[in-house]
């Protein structure tokens, strides 16, 4: 009787490690455990969340990186591709998407930081533009892939060319991840960390 016991512990301890580790979910919006950006390796979720804007749900958020950090240092020196996942959960036109992540830019960055960052902001700015809108349901991808820069995707669909400079990725995360982050809680939730 006790080896039986045993026997059906130590297979469920087994079939419990062997299962594939669930997506996150937010705000109804699954967010894939892993995935893998054209012309890159296999990224793992490192942290989901949602951004508020006062009593408004804006967008459930994913952080993709290599290996899982548990710091924003850390994701800023990582190495390799990765991926920011933003799905929409209410229309915002393009120009208050991409006013709210200069005004993010800004915050965690020098006077003279942000000035080298402009005229790739600029570039981000009119791609975002042609959108007109994020609407609600909308998928936005901000994946950094060394070999060619920051390529923006809607829909899973290239959209403009991409951006060069690891910097100006860098100055995008710092939106969520930086000193002056645009959501605190948003922060946490995207280096895995309790809220």
């Amino acid at each position: 009787m006790m080896n039986t016991r045993l026997r059906l512990l130590l297979l469920a301890v087994m079939l419990g490690c062997s299962l594939p580790a669930f997506a996150a979910e937010v705000a109804g919006v699954t967010l894939a455990e892993t995935i893998q950006p054209v012309g890159g390796a296999p990224l793992v979720l490192n942290g989901a969340g949602l951004r508020k804007r006062a009593f408004f749900q804006v967008y459930a958020m994913g952080l993709y990186l290599p290996a899982k950090k548990s710091s924003a240092a850390e994701v800023l020196a990582l190495a390799g591709p990765k991926r920011v996942a933003i799905h929409m959960l209410r229309d915002v036109g393009a120009d208050q998407f991409t006013d709210a992540l200069v005004e993010g830019i800004r915050q965690n960055h020098s006077e003279a930081e942000a000035k080298a960052l402009e005229p790739r902001v600029k570039e981000l700015a009119a791609i975002m533009g042609e959108m007109k809108e994020a609407r609600k349901g909308m998928a936005i991808a901000l994946d950094w892939l060394p070999q060619s820069g920051t390529q923006v995707l809607i829909e899973g669909k290239p959209a403009g060319k991409a951006i060069a400079g690891e910097d100006f990725y860098r100055g995008l995360l710092r939106v969520w991840l930086g000193e002056e982050p645009v959501q605190a809680d948003l922060k946490r939730a995207l280096l895995g960390q309790p809220q």
